[in-house]
C-alpha cells in the first residue's frame, strides 16, 4: 500500500486499455449543448455513464437541475470523516458541436479513433477525457489505500459550453452542498505538450456585438455611393479606435495598472508552444514590452471574432444598410467586469460613434480570478506532480480562456488548483479535436500522486 502502486495501478488503467475503451463511449455520446435537438442526450451521459462510474467509487449520486440550466447537473460525495479535507472536482460532460463534414479523411467527432499517438474525437480533451482522467485516478488511489483519506465531492453539468447557464445560480443556493475546502480539477491546455502545468483561475470573458443599421436596404452605389453613409466603413473605424493597428487595446478600462509582481515571477520560463500543427507566434501583436506568457496570462486582449456588411457570397453594387461585428474581451484579475460594456459605451461616445449599438451576445460573464501564487497548496501541488513526472510543472497565474471557475472560487470561496491534461494544439473546438496518448499517461500518473498525497495527511492545514 504505497503511493508508488497507486501510481502504478494509475498507469496500468492506460496500459490495460481500460483509459481508452472507457473514453471511446463517451466519446460516442453527442452531447452537443449548443444544439438543442441534443437536449435528451445529455441526461444520458450522467445517466449512462457518469452515474454508474461514480457509484462504483462508493459516491451517493444525485441528479440536480435548475430552470436556467441548458442541462441537468450530477452531483455525487464520498465522506470519509467530516474531520477530514473535502475536495471538490468539476467536470462538463457537454461538447462544442461536432463539425462532422469539416474533420480530416477517416475521423468522426463521435468515435474515438488512435492514430499517429493521438486518441481523436469530440470531448477528448474538452472536457470527456479529462475529468475521466482524474476519476481513473481516484479509482487507482481508492483501490491500493482501501479509501481515499480525504472527503470528496463531484460536479459534472452539461452547459459549460454554452456558458454554464444556472450553474452560478445553482452554487449560490446550494452552498452548503457544495461546501469544500479546495476545488481541484481539470479543464484547458498545458503550457506546451511535453510540461504538466498547474494553473490558478482563469481569465474573465465578455462576447458582445457591435451593430450598425442605418437604413431599410441597400441603395445602388453608383447613385447613392458617397452622400449615403456606409456602416460598414463606420463600424471599421469604431473597431479600430478600440484597438492599434497591432492590437493593443486602447481602453483604459480594460487593461490592468500594471502586471502583478507575483504574476511576473510565476511566468518566468514560461514558453507558450502548441507543437508542430500550432500557430506561429506574432512578436509584434497586442501589448508591448510583454512576453507572449505575459499577454496569455498576465494581460487583457481584444478580438473580432465576426464580422459582416453585404452580402459576402454575393457581393453586389449597393451601399450597405448594416454591418454587424462580434468581438470578445478576454480580461485578467483588476478589470470591473460590470464595467466592460459601459466602458465601450463611454469610448463610443468620446470618439463620435453614436451610432454604433453595443449588446451582450449572451447573458453569462465568466469572471476573472486567481488564487495567490503564494498559496501554501500551490507549492503543494507543484511538488506532488514533480514528483510523479520528474518534471518541474509550469506555473501560470491563470488559464488564458475563460471557465466558470469565479464561481467556485467567489460564490464558493474555495481555493482553485486546476491541472490540465491536454495543450495548446490540441484542435479544441476545432475540426479534429485530439489527445496526444503520452499526455493521458502522464496524466493519470499526476493525478494518482496528488490524489494519493492529499489523502496521505500531509496536505496544508484548510
Amino acid at each position: 500500500m504505497t503511493r508508488a502502486q497507486a501510481i502504478a495501478k494509475a498507469q496500468d488503467c492506460f496500459d490495460s486499455g481500460r483509459l481508452k475503451s472507457d473514453l471511446a463511449r463517451l466519446v460516442a455520446i453527442p452531447t452537443e449543448s449548443q444544439n438543442p435537438d441534443r437536449a435528451p442526450v445529455l441526461g444520458d451521459y450522467l445517466e449512462q455513464e457518469m452515474r454508474p462510474l461514480l457509484e462504483s467509487l462508493g459516491f451517493a449520486c444525485r441528479v440536480l437541475t435548475h430552470p436556467k440550466a441548458r442541462g441537468p447537473f450530477l452531483y455525487a460525495e464520498r465522506i470519509e470523516d467530516p474531520s477530514l479535507p473535502t475536495i471538490l472536482g468539476y467536470g462538463h460532460g457537454d461538447v462544442i458541436r461536432g463539425l462532422d463534414a469539416q474533420w480530416s479523411e477517416g475521423l468522426s467527432p463521435w468515435k474515438l479513433t488512435e492514430r499517429e499517438g493521438r486518441w481523436y474525437g469530440r470531448g477528448v480533451v474538452d472536457n470527456k477525457g479529462q475529468h475521466l482522467i482524474n476519476l481513473s485516478a481516484l479509482r487507482a488511489v481508492l483501490e491500493t489505500r482501501g479509501k481515499l483519506g480525504f472527503n470528496a465531492k463531484y460536479l459534472i453539468e452539461m452547459g459549460e459550453e454554452s456558458g454554464s447557464p444556472g450553474l452560478r445560480e445553482l452554487c449560490t443556493e446550494q452552498k452548503e452542498l457544495f461546501k469544500a475546502d479546495i476545488l481541484i480539477a481539470s479543464d484547458g491546455p498545458r503550457l506546451n505538450a511535453d510540461r504538466p502545468t498547474v494553473f490558478l483561475g482563469a481569465r474573465g470573458g465578455v462576447t458582445f456585438d457591435l451593430s450598425i443599421n442605418a437604413r431599410e436596404g441597400g441603395h445602388h452605389s453608383g447613385n447613392w455611393g458617397g452622400i449615403l453613409s456606409d456602416p460598414a466603413i463606420q463600424l471599421a473605424h469604431a473597431i479600430a479606435s478600440i484597438a492599434s493597428p497591432t492590437g493593443q487595446i486602447r481602453i483604459h478600462e480594460w487593461v490592468p495598472k500594471e502586471l502583478p509582481p507575483a504574476v511576473r515571477k510565476a511566468l518566468v520560463g514560461c514558453e507558450i508552444d502548441g507543437g508542430p500543427d500550432g500557430p506561429t507566434i506574432d512578436p509584434d501583436w497586442g501589448e508591448p514590452g510583454l512576453t507572449p506568457a505575459e499577454q496569455v496570462f498576465g494581460w487583457c486582449s481584444f478580438d473580432v471574432l465576426a464580422m459582416k456588411s453585404g452580402v459576402p457570397e454575393t457581393p453586389v453594387n449597393a451601399v450597405p444598410p448594416s454591418a454587424w461585428a462580434r468581438c470578445q474581451l478576454r480580461f485578467v484579475v483588476g478589470i470591473d467586469q460590470n464595467d466592460v460594456v459601459p466602458a465601450l459605451k463611454r469610448h463610443l461616445q468620446r470618439h463620435n460613434f453614436p451610432m454604433v449599438e453595443v449588446s451582450l451576445s449572451r447573458s453569462e460573464i465568466f469572471g476573472a480570478t486567481r488564487l495567490d501564487p503564494e498559496d501554501p497548496w500551490v507549492d503543494f501541488a507543484l511538488a506532488s506532480i514533480a514528483q510523479s513526472t520528474g518534471k518541474q510543472p509550469a506555473l501560470l497565474p491563470n488559464l488564458g480562456g475563460s471557465l466558470p471557475n469565479d464561481i467556485f472560487a467567489d460564490i464558493l470561496g474555495l481555493r482553485t488548483i486546476w491541472v490540465p491534461h491536454s495543450y495548446p494544439g490540441c484542435s479544441q473546438h476545432a475540426p479534429d479535436e485530439h489527445l496526444p496518448v503520452a499526455i493521458a499517461r502522464e496524466a493519470l500518473t499526476a493525478m494518482a500522486g496528488l490524489y494519493w498525497d492529499v489523502g496521505s495527511g500531509n496536505a496544508p492545514a484548510v
